[in-house]
């Protein structure tokens, strides 16, 4: 029968749903291992020793990559798509931050985390003000950063790779690179700590930083899901990839939130 309108959905008698119900649960109970499993996997990667000293804008004015750790052991990036020619900041990625949660738990287990884009550091201040947000953020606007850890895929500057493929593999599917244009693209970087020398553990791209999106999470919890036309079964979408989404102060506003986020779902 038809519940919602375009959806088809069975409804069953209670023990009917039970037997669906514990089918489905050890497939989530196998998928549970999967994950400590792989976890455990990224953890024992090596690591490279960041041997450039790169400099960051922030609140206590030029800062080196070590002062993000803010004395603790390790440090996470997100890399916010924020270019220093947008007035705001990406949506999806304002979705992610809104969604970061307070950093004190992370800050229990000697962990760090902080926002860098390349938008200059007086913009950013206004975005997180307006946003509401009390996330360190820093720009990376006069520093290789961005380029160097492929957030910022731009020819003139680099050779484009993005999830660990080349511009070439990334024409042939079909993902959107400009030639000679700057595209900012999502990522999360890890980072560990020595002393004074600092170590890269560790970057995701793309869908690698959904887990990390709680609402994404709540929504996939239900019979609607997230409503975006990539998911199964079909029925459910009201409208292409991401185009439902807005900044958190938006969603009473009729206009298009900017589509400069490279977030809808993909194979990378």
């Amino acid at each position: 029968m038809t519940l919602v309108v375009g959806v088809s959905t069975d409804v069953v008698s209670y023990d009917e749903w039970l037997v669906a119900r514990k089918e489905l649960l050890a497939k989530e109970k196998e998928f549970t291992k999967l994950r400590d499993s792989m976890n455990a996997e990224r953890r024992k990667l090596p690591m490279v020793e960041v041997d450039k000293d790169y400099v960051f804008d922030g609140l206590q004015g030029k800062t080196r990559l070590l002062d993000l750790f803010e004395g603790r052991a390790q440090l996470i990036v997100h890399h916010f798509m924020f270019d220093p020619d947008w007035e705001a900041g990406c949506p999806a990625c304002s979705l992610a931050a809104d969604n970061m949660g307070h950093l004190a738990h992370l800050h229990a287990r000697n962990t760090s985390l902080a926002l860098v884009s390349r938008a200059p550091f007086a913009k950013l201040q206004q975005y997180k003000e307006r946003m509401g947000w009390n996330i360190p953020w820093y720009s990376s606007y006069h520093s290789d950063f961005n380029y160097d850890f492929h957030v910022t895929l731009d020819e003139s500057v680099a050779p484009v790779e993005y999830n660990y493929l080349t511009k070439n593999e990334l024409v042939q599917m079909g993902v959107p690179v400009d030639a000679g244009q700057s595209m900012e693209v999502p990522g999360i970087s890890t980072f560990l700590r020595d002393g004074e020398r600092v170590f890269h553990t560790y970057t995701t791209y793309a869908r690698g930083t959904d887990l990390l999106i709680g609402t994404f999470n709540y929504l996939d919890l239900t019979a609607l899901g997230r409503q975006e036309d990539w998911e199964q079964p079909s029925g459910r979408s009201d409208g292409n990839g991401k185009t439902w989404l807005r900044r958190h102060d938006e969603y009473d506003h009729s206009f298009e939130s900017e589509s400069h986020c490279h977030s809808e779902k993909s194979d990378l």
